[in-house]
């Protein structure tokens, strides 16, 4: 059995108990992943005086299951063997559709951009507060739950593209991208405006959620996007080297070509 089985495996156990704080019926419903005793007794403390629901686990066993039930996880393990970053990819393998936030005592800008590239939708330093850790929560849900993004639960196709909005999984020529899914969401909206162009902040928009900042200066969304692009289209030309669906409109954005 290899080790990403055996996490599998340690992943599908029984959970652990898990505490759930008191609040609304209509809270946002917060998963905190975070192996620190005090730090996890803080932050239920902290975010339930903000009205958020939180329940919590010290690592990824048990994680799935509480998943299933939240609008958003707050991920922050740095006691463990393996990172935070690597726990977040893991639960997107498992099919998990639930916006992943990273909490860090890393500033680094490397650091940053590392995880937003693997699927973060942000990444907040601890020294920020709870309060502002709040704001962002709640932005992220917002974001998630509007109404353009892919809520469809039929599959879409286009030419040799099969898009799973259910598990948010893409598919070329039968194989599986291995999408993040900030990326399997900008596919999602090029292909939903195929043959039209979508702008640089319509697609980071799609990427993060809407106001996000990042980079420098008020255009610097743009080198994200042309990253995650670059990205996006590294994976299919895994499957097809000669793959060039994605279209560039320089200074503009990006389309999808319409099927020949």
């Amino acid at each position: 059995m290899t080790a990403f089985e055996q996490d599998v495996v340690a992943l599908e156990a029984p959970p652990p108990a898990l505490l759930a704080s008191a609040s609304e019926p209509n809270a946002i419903r917060v998963l905190l992943i975070e192996d620190g005793v005090i730090d996890r007794g803080f932050l239920v403390d902290e975010l339930s005086k903000q009205g958020f629901a939180v329940q919590t686990v010290a690592s990824l066993p048990g994680a799935p299951d509480a998943a299933r039930d939240a609008d958003v996880i707050v991920l922050h393990c740095e006691r463990a063997k393996i990172s935070s970053i690597d726990l977040m990819v893991k639960l997107h393998r498992l099919g998990f559709n639930v916006p992943v936030v990273l909490l860090t005592g890393e500033p680094l800008p490397a650091h940053e951009c590392l995880a937003l590239d693997k699927g973060a939708v942000d990444v907040i330093c601890k020294s920020r507060g709870s309060e502002v850790l709040a704001r962002r929560l709640k932005s992220v849900v917002k974001a998630s739950n509007r109404t353009d993004q892919p809520r469809s639960d039929r599959s879409m196709i286009c030419g040799n593209l099969l898009l799973r909005p259910d598990v948010s999984r893409a598919y070329w020529k039968d194989a599986d991208l291995d999408l993040t899914l900030g990326e399997y969401n900008i596919v999602h909206l090029l292909v939903s405006n195929v043959g039209k162009y979508i702008t640089y902040r319509a697609v980071y928009d799609r990427l993060r959620h809407e106001g996000f900042i990042a980079g420098d200066g008020a255009d610097g969304y743009r080198a994200n996007v042309r990253s995650a692009i670059k990205r996006i289209r590294n994976k299919f030309s895994r499957v097809e080297p000669s793959f060039d669906e994605i279209e560039n409109y320089a200074g503009f954005g990006y389309c999808w070509k319409k099927p020949d």
